[in-house]
This record gives C-alpha cells, sequence and structure tokens, in this order.
C-alpha cells in the first residue's frame, strides 16, 4: 500500500488518466474530487462489494425452464 499526505488542492496521479483532487478536510472527513474518462467506473467500496455479491449470486443461480418460458411470455 502508498501511503501519501496531501494537503487541500493537492491532488495525486493513477495513471496517466485518472486524478484524486483533495477537495478539503472538515473533521475527520476527507472530500475527494476525481477525474477520470468515462469508461472508468467509480465506486465506494461498500456498493463496489454489494454489486460483487449481487454479479455472484446472478451468476450462481439456478433458474428453471418454466421461469425461462414465463419470462419470455410477458
Amino acid at each position: 500500500m502508498l501511503v501519501l499526505s496531501r494537503k487541500s488542492n493537492e491532488s495525486i496521479m493513477i495513471g496517466g488518466n485518472v486524478e484524486i483532487i483533495v477537495l478539503g478536510v472538515e473533521g475527520d472527513n476527507v472530500k475527494l474530487g476525481i477525474r477520470a474518462p468515462k469508461e472508468v467506473d467509480i465506486y465506494r467500496k461498500e456498493i463496489y462489494i454489494a454489486i460483487q455479491a449481487e454479479n455472484l449470486a446472478a451468476a450462481t443461480r439456478t433458474v428453471s425452464i418454466e421461469e425461462v418460458s414465463n419470462f419470455f411470455k410477458k
């Protein structure tokens, strides 16, 4: 893990196209801005974990032929 110290309005670069900017510090909270290309997905970690869990559940779910048939009847 790389640990960096940054002040307000300072930034770090990830690769050549993602910039993380410190917008402000208020108590225990740090406001960050992220500049990245539109094709780069950006999620809070808890949301990312929830998406991964849902994807895994969907990929491992078995569906009966009747359920598939009913889906196409709608």
